[in-house]
Formats: C-alpha cells, sequence, structure tokens
C-alpha cells in the first residue's frame, strides 16, 4: 500500500510502526458553528482512509479531535451572554449528527481540548526545560529556532519566513525573543475562560492541543498524522517542532492532506456568500449524495463543488442503489454455482483487485468507484432470474461489501406516502403547541433522515423530498446559495 507523504512529496510504501495496527490522528473542528463542506471533505476522506484500513485487517486507534477552546468560540459566546463551554457543547453535538448523517464513523477517541490542559501545561514546562521554550509575562513562546528541522514539512525556509515577519512588536508579542516564535501559553483575559499554570492563568495556543491529543491517546510515534492542507502550515509544522522538540523522535511517519473545496470554481468564504454548512446541504440532498461527490475525486485534488455535479453523484449513487435492490429483490433458481457462473466470476473477482489496487494506490477512491459502477455493469447483465442463489448472493455481498469501504449505505431509503407525511407533521405540531420540543425535534429528524425536508412559514408547515432532482438544475442551486447567504430574499 502506497501513501502520498506530505513530508517526503512523494508516494511511500506504508510500514506501520506496530505490525497489524495503526495510529492516525486527524485534526477535528473547532465548534462554534455548525460544521461547513470544506470541514465535510476531511471527515468523509480520512474516514474511508480507516475504512479501508481495517478491511485489510486492521487495528486502527483512529483520533480525531475538538477544538473548544478559541476566538472564535469566546466571541459568540459574549454575543450571547454564554459560557463558551455552552457553545462548544452544542456545537459538538451538532457536528456529531453530521458526522453521523454522513456515515462518518465514531473515533476510537473524540478529545476535547479542555479536558487536556494538564496535559499541555506538562509538555510546555518539558519544552522550557529543555530550552525550545520561554516565558514572557505569563506568555510562553515556542523557540522556533532551537528546533534545526523547522520547515520540513511545508518546505519553508526559515530566513524566508523571517523576511515575512519583520515587524515583531504587534498584538502585544513585544516580549518575542524572534518574529518566528509561536504562543504555546496564552495570559488570561476579561470575559475569557482560563485554566490556572505556573506562568498564570490563561489557556493554550493551538498548536500545542494537538500534539498533546495524539500523544495522550496514540503515543509519542505514529503511523498517520492528517488533515485539510490549509493546515500543513502552520499549524502541522509547528505541531513537528514541539512534539519533536518534546519527546526527542519522529512524530509522525506519514502525512496526508486533501485537497481545496471550491464553490462553483470559488474558493468558499463568508465573505463571497458562498459559504454552507453540512445542514444546509442536507435541506436539498441526502448527505449519502455529498459523500459520494467527495469520494468520486482524488482525496488530494482539489475539488469543485456544484449542483451540476452533485447531480450528476445523485444519479451515480442511484445507479449504484438500484442495482443492489435488483439483485437483493431477484427470483432465482437453484442454490450451488454452475460452472459457467464460476466463470463469469473470475470477472468480479478482477473488479475486487481493482478496486483494491486502486484503494492502495494512494486511496484512489474515484478509481475505486469506477469499479464498483463496472461490478454494477457486469451483475445488470449476468445475474438474472435463471442466476443461481449462490451466484446472486456473491455478486451481492461484493457490492455491498466495497461499498462499506467506502461508507456508502446501500439500502435504499423507504418513501413515506403523502398521508404518512401529513400525520407526521400534524403530530409534530401538537408536540409544539404542548411544548414538547424534544418530541417536536424528533419528528423533524424521522422525516429527514428519509428525505423529507420541513420548511416552516406564515401559512404553515411545508414540506419537500430531498432526493428529488433540482427543477432548474444549476440556475435553481444558484438561487438556493443565493438565498442561504442573504444575497436576495427569499
Amino acid at each position: 500500500m502506497k501513501i502520498f507523504n506530505t513530508l517526503t512529496r512523494r508516494k511511500d510504501e506504508f510500514v506501520p510502526i506496530e505490525e497489524g495496527k495503526v495510529r492516525m490522528y486527524v485534526c477535528g473542528p473547532t465548534v462554534y458553528n455548525y460544521i461547513h463542506i470544506g470541514n465535510a471533505r476531511p471527515m468523509i476522506v480520512f474516514d474511508t482512509v480507516r475504512r479501508y484500513f481495517e478491511y485489510k485487517g486492521y487495528d486502527v486507534n483512529y483520533v480525531s479531535n475538538f477544538t473548544d477552546v478559541d476566538d472564535k468560540i469566546i466571541k459568540k459566546a459574549n454575543e450571547e451572554g454564554v459560557d463558551a463551554s455552552v457553545i462548544s457543547e452544542r456545537f459538538i453535538k451538532e457536528a456529531q449528527k453530521d458526522m453521523a448523517d454522513m456515515n462518518v464513523k465514531e473515533a476510537t477517541h473524540h478529545p476535547k481540548a479542555t479536558e487536556e490542559i494538564d496535559g499541555m501545561i506538562d509538555m510546555i514546562q518539558t519544552l522550557i526545560n529543555k530550552g525550545h521554550a520561554y516565558a514572557v509575562d505569563g506568555t510562553v513562546y515556542f523557540k522556533t529556532r532551537s528546533f534545526k528541522d523547522y520547515g520540513k514539512l511545508s518546505k519553508k525556509n526559515i530566513d524566508d519566513l523571517e523576511a515575512g515577519h519583520r515587524e515583531i512588536k504587534v498584538n502585544g508579542e513585544e516580549g518575542k525573543e524572534d518574529p518566528l516564535d509561536f504562543v504555546l501559553w496564552k495570559p488570561k483575559k476579561e470575559g475569557e475562560p482560563s485554566w490556572p499554570s505556573p506562568w498564570g492563568d490563561g489557556r493554550p495556543g493551538w498548536h500545542i492541543e494537538c500534539s498533546v491529543m495524539s500523544k495522550k491517546y496514540l503515543g509519542e510515534q505514529i503511523d498517520i498524522h492528517a488533515g485539510g492542507e490549509d493546515l500543513i502550515f502552520p499549524h502541522h509544522e509547528n505541531e513537528i517542532a514541539q512534539s519533536e522538540a518534546c519527546n526527542d523522535k519522529e512524530f509522525a511517519h506519514y502525512w496526508m492532506h486533501n485537497g481545496f473545496l471550491n464553490i462553483n470554481n470559488v474558493k468558499m468564504s463568508k465573505s463571497l456568500g458562498n459559504f454552507f454548512t453540512v445542514r444546509e446541504i442536507a435541506e436539498k440532498y441526502d448527505l449519502q449524495v455529498l459523500r459520494f461527490f467527495m469520494l468520486s475525486a482524488h482525496y488530494r485534488s482539489p475539488l469543485n463543488f456544484s449542483a451540476e455535479l452533485m447531480e450528476a453523484s445523485r444519479n451515480g449513487l442511484e445507479r449504484i442503489l438500484t442495482a443492489v435492490d435488483r439483485l437483493r429483490t431477484l427470483n432465482v433458481q437453484g442454490e450451488a454455482c454452475t460452472e459457467e457462473e464460476n466463470e463469469q466470476m473470475k470477472v468480479f473477482d478482477a473488479l475486487v483487485a481493482k478496486y483494491e489496487a486502486a484503494m492502495e494506490d494512494d486511496f484512489n477512491t474515484a478509481d475505486a468507484i469506477s469499479a464498483i459502477f463496472e461490478m454494477v455493469k457486469a451483475a445488470n447483465i449476468h445475474v438474472t432470474e435463471t442466476s443461481t442463489a449462490a451466484f446472486r448472493d456473491q455478486i451481492l455481498s461484493e457490492i455491498v461489501r466495497l461499498c462499506d469501504v467506502l461508507g456508502i449505505k446501500t439500502e435504499k431509503k423507504e418513501e413515506l406516502l403523502d398521508d404518512e407525511i401529513q400525520a407526521l407533521i400534524d403530530e409534530r405540531q401538537a408536540a409544539r403547541k404542548a411544548k414538547n420540543f424534544a418530541r417536536a425535534d424528533e419528528i423533524r429528524d424521522e422525516l429527514l433522515a428519509k428525505g423529507i425536508i420541513l420548511k416552516d412559514t406564515r401559512e404553515g408547515v411545508k414540506w419537500s423530498r430531498a432526493q428529488n432532482p433540482l427543477v432548474h438544475g444549476f440556475a435553481n442551486f444558484i438561487i438556493w446559495t443565493s438565498r442561504m447567504s442573504g444575497n436576495i430574499l427569499p
């Protein structure tokens, strides 16, 4: 199995630290709002990497954190007049719901930064003791030049970096010895959460969090560290410096980074009004379509999100689900495979090998999906009413198994009848009137899980089926996205 390693800039053969086991850390979201589709890409991509390792028989210790203390969380908490923990806990739950809806498996460990403060203080103190960090008026900085390999991941030259950071006395950082030094611990500010430390009350810098959580749950050395390519510098570069300076050994053997996600060929940005949450996408599409879309391109390639491509993904997924449904309900003849069927199985075995070859070549999910499409086409031709149960079941099992590795559910959702939908809407309205909001939310989620979108209006509750194609394709998507961003009136 070969993995493109950002550290070496080549495809390296995967050799685990411990035979049969994989230690994998993936940077998780900062929980101050609903996760957006940019967050969704690494969640889906690296969940699929994990699934393939498990398919190959590895025991995977998969750690993905929640950053639950951050300037954005504090800002939102102050706006709402609540404690920062209220905001972070709310959006951790919302993130977990979206991840489940995208069929992202729960991590082996989902550590929260605020629960690992003691470990961060210990690592910072070790760095100070080793001469890699220093404290100034309650702030602790990492001494970047003390780590001789700084820049090895991003391939940035430290002298070039200094040329771009001439201004040293900015943002209260007058105590820095070097403009390239970065914060490990920051002093308490009024209205912010804080924890006691040897350097005074305060909170950790962002970079130290992942180094500590990775070490606690995976050990001083890990097999794979992953995240979006926007994290290569400075976040992952700083993680390497901290971890290796502290532990005196290589931090991660393989670094994996997914490419950027664009919206209609433009970088996603709130200021451009093309910033969308997973929850908003779920109002138009089953999130299995979003997952299928994310895996339809190689994870290192830039990915463009558009209505046309989502529709293509929806249609492609439907082809697979329809074929699986046909196999499940097909009336077949006889039990044991015939000689002719045994010969035909060689075609399917070759396609399984093609799928595995794609996945083992740096997790090329696009080519893996192509192999599944070939299996579906062959199944539609060769598995008929005259086939044996053994042949049908073997083909069905292979397609389902390979889809499961990609996190694609092969069960078609049962469509509710209009009367059943209206009955649930009426029950929800009654629950809301009785102030039983928990039950009202359950009904909304139940309907959403079956592809029914509710919209509360002045005229009453309107509903639509999410899995239906957009009536006017791309143009309609532009109208929808503009409404979502507030550019035009609904």
